[in-house]
């Protein structure tokens, strides 16, 4: 149970917690793996064959989520392609309310995500969030993906806050496993950040399927 007076600044996730993953889902698994069978004249199992294990070796990393990285390492223009499916991306229900709600009551909202300068871009200019939010932090520019722990640190610097009244949200568990061994206080695990498949399971984190779950009291 969040203690929401004791609350003073909220760190939220962007894909999966505030976007529906669904769009990252489908352009790594579905879109890429196509275009890239289409450019190197190879079969669609082919290229997942190529694909999946090389996505694998970068996962954890900055590479991961860098599309300057991917655009190298597939000869495929990423940005441009993304902007070809962003019809895809997709506010999860109930999240404006939920932003509403921190602004009514003062808490400082700060957007921390893994993804790129490019793609934050992207979304940000897709949903208008922005206008919802006190600040907006990729780790690319930290030069630290949030499943380390040293994320916390380097972001203190650029946007100090107090562990023990902060709150922080997102769908997975690296993630939240490193802002717990920071110290941050509260944490929330996203159930369901793919709105096309069933919910995840946390046995260590209170999670909530969508923000209309959230207890105010």
């Amino acid at each position: 149970m969040i203690k929401w007076h004791q609350v003073e600044t909220v760190l939220l996730d962007m894909d999966g917690t505030l976007l529906d993953l669904h769009f990252d889902t489908y352009f790594w698994l579905n879109y890429v793996p196509q275009k890239y069978a289409n450019k190197n004249q190879i079969t669609l199992i082919e290229s997942e064959q190529i694909l999946f294990p090389l996505y694998k070796s970068f996962e954890g990393t900055l590479d991961w989520y860098c599309i300057d990285h991917w655009t190298k390492e597939l000869n495929l223009d990423i940005a441009l392609l993304k902007s070809e499916v962003d019809h895809l991306i997709q506010v999860h229900p109930h999240v404006i309310d939920f932003l509403k709600k921190l602004q009514s009551l003062q808490k400082k909202v700060i957007l921390v995500t893994n993804a790129h300068q490019k793609s934050l871009a992207l979304k940000m200019q897709k949903t208008q969030l922005h206008d919802l939010l006190d600040q907006s932090i990729s780790s690319h520019e930290l030069g630290i993906p949030k499943e380390d722990p040293n994320f916390w640190r380097a972001l203190q610097k650029v946007a100090p806050f107090n562990k023990e009244t902060t709150l922080f949200v997102d769908d997975g568990v690296k993630m939240l496993e490193s802002a717990q061994q920071y110290g941050i206080q509260w944490l929330i695990a996203i159930l369901k950040p793919d709105s096309t498949l069933d919910a995840n399971q946390f046995e260590h984190f209170y999670g909530i399927n969508d923000f209309s779950e959230i207890d105010w009291s």
